[in-house]
């Protein structure tokens, strides 16, 4: 893990604004979805109206697009707009970044905060990761030979950190830019589950605050759009609404920032030295549990999204709420993914035979979301929003919400039929297994470890010898598994569905011409096409290339 400046325990009490604190399997039936209709029906429609017969209330209303022909006014008013930009490296802010010069190539400049020694390596930062990376095709075909030029004009790299006071800008450089700021999108944020406290707090919970900081002090601001999560909450079951995080409300009066604060400062000290980094991590996963949240990600960026709601005074502000974010629909182009995330371990260890199911419900919401749309959403909001006034609004934008729901065992069904059409190795696939108990699964696992390891079998498809032990790395292969297990146990059995009012309304408001360019209402998608056809493909083109690296 890349380690960063520990603030929290080399630093003075932190004190915020006066706060201390995505075919060609016909011959396959459909296991997850061929119970509910006729054998006698053909595949397709088993695929495509299972699933989606379910009874189910939508939770808002199917609006209709406005007859009004500016719409929300979009591209009027990305023109000429200056962005400051956190976390542009990462997955979403960088197709994010990609559709905006794409969508409008006279909007102003993008800064780019990025973590760099100095502006040379700043430089070779944004040209290796941004500018040279296949995401941008499109924008390469746009502009020809003068592609560089027009990126470099376009996007500007500055020296920060968003785990640092006042971003850790040096005041001439915050003085200049912060006079042609518009828009601050604050995407950064650590995403691991299992972080380390310390760390998650001081950029996760204060990173957005300090952004809110800096934000005040641009002269021409319109809004501050913050990127958080559908599951900051915490909320398993029921309906999650659309409505900003308050201490006392509808999050707990126990809960204090500046105590969590404290707490993981002594942690630091305290466990200086031999299993630091293994303790912090517990003690993360402990005091989300203790207030009702899955992991430290979740519970960290809810205490975020409370500073930003306790700093903001009179500050324009927008939260984006995607659920699991996944590979692009079909913009710059279909499949585009960035890191191996969410439900993509596991699909890749089923289809090298390392694992035959995994723990969890096959009945459970598997709500995720492809890239696109959550940026699509994103830039529409911004555009409602971008002007001076004190609102503050919350957006989901979410695929569990609608009256047909993917559900984890239509996804697997579909991912075993394509595996098997187009397969990662020389296996005979099993279908996926849910397991209802984590001893299940883990007992699942051993089995097939033990068994690639002797290589023989007996008749009862057992491993000849007494499964009591595993090499070294069977061992660390088989905890990998249950600790992933025990990680994704929250979403595999999830049961709540996300309001999308807010993101509904925000559709109805738009004209025809900007759905079809921003598009992102998930009606559009077809879930087998998707997974089938854009996703997985995707998935298996992402990961060869981490392997390649």
């Amino acid at each position: 893990m890349a380690m960063t400046t520990n603030l929290l325990a080399t630093s003075k009490a932190v004190k915020l604004h006066g706060v201390r604190f995505f075919s060609s399997f016909l011959s396959r039936p459909n296991h997850f979805l061929a119970c509910r209709l006729p054998q006698s029906i053909t595949r397709r429609v088993q695929t495509s109206l299972c699933y989606r017969e379910t009874s189910f209330k939508a939770v808002s209303p199917e609006p209709e697009p406005s007859s009004v022909s500016d719409g929300v006014g979009i591209t009027r008013f990305l023109k000429g707009k200056t962005y400051l930009v956190t976390g542009a490296t990462g997955f979403l802010a960088k197709v994010l970044i990609e559709k905006l010069l794409r969508a409008s190539p006279d909007i102003g400049k993008i800064f780019i905060l990025i973590k760099s020694k100095d502006q040379e390596s700043a430089n070779k930062r944004l040209y290796d990761e941004i500018i040279s990376s296949d995401l941008f095709n499109h924008l390469k075909q746009m502009h020809g030979r003068s592609y560089e030029e027009f990126m470099k004009s376009k996007l500007i790299p500055i020296i920060g950190d968003i785990g640092e006071d006042n971003l850790g800008v040096g005041s001439e450089i915050a003085a200049k830019i912060s006079g042609e700021i518009d828009v601050v999108i604050s995407c950064a944020g650590r995403t691991t589950f299992d972080d380390r406290y310390d760390l998650a707090l001081n950029v996760n919970a204060l990173g957005p605050g300090r952004l809110l900081s800096f934000a005040k002090d641009c002269k021409k601001l319109k809004l501050f759009l913050h990127i958080s999560t559908a599951y900051v909450t915490g909320k398993k079951e029921g309906t999650v609404l659309e409505a900003p995080l308050c201490v006392g409300k509808n999050i707990t009066s126990d809960l204090n920032v500046e105590h969590e604060l404290k707490l993981a400062s002594e942690a630091v000290r305290k466990f200086h030295g031999s299993g630091e980094i293994k303790k912090l991590k517990e003690l993360g996963i402990q005091r989300a549990q203790h207030y009702g949240w899955e992991n430290t990600y979740t519970f960290t960026k809810a205490m975020g999204e409370t500073l930003i709601q306790t700093m903001r005074e009179d500050v324009p502000v927008v939260i984006i709420r995607p659920s699991i974010i996944e590979s692009s629909y079909k913009e710059p182009f279909p499949g585009w993914i960035q890191g191996i995330r969410m439900t993509d371990p596991m699909i890749l260890a089923y289809g090298k035979g390392q694992i035959s199911g995994f723990w969890g419900d096959s009945q459970s919401f598997l709500d995720i979301i492809p890239v696109d749309m959550v940026v699509n959403a994103t830039i529409a909001a911004m555009a409602k929003h971008g002007c001076r006034n004190s609102d503050l609004k919350v957006y989901n934008v979410t695929s569990s919400s609608h009256a047909h729901p993917l559900r984890a065992g239509e996804y697997m069904d579909l991912a075993y039929q394509h595996l098997c059409d187009f397969p990662l190795t020389v296996i005979d696939l099993e279908r996926w297994k849910f397991h209802s108990s984590l001893d299940g699964f883990t007992s699942s696992v051993f089995d097939i470890i033990a068994k690639q390891e002797r290589g023989t079998t007996n008749e009862g498809g057992e491993a000849e010898e007494s499964h009591t032990t595993l090499s070294f790395k069977g061992k660390r292969i088989l905890n990998y598994f249950v600790s992933l297990a025990r990680t994704y146990e929250p979403y595999a059995f999830f049961q709540a569905r996300f309001d999308d009012t807010n993101t509904r309304s925000l559709i109805q408001e738009m004209s025809m011409e900007e759905i079809e360019m921003f598009e992102f209402d998930v009606k559009s998608i077809d879930w087998e096409h998707y997974i089938v056809n854009v996703h997985l493909p995707g998935l298996k083109r992402e990961s060869l290339k981490e392997r390649s690296n």
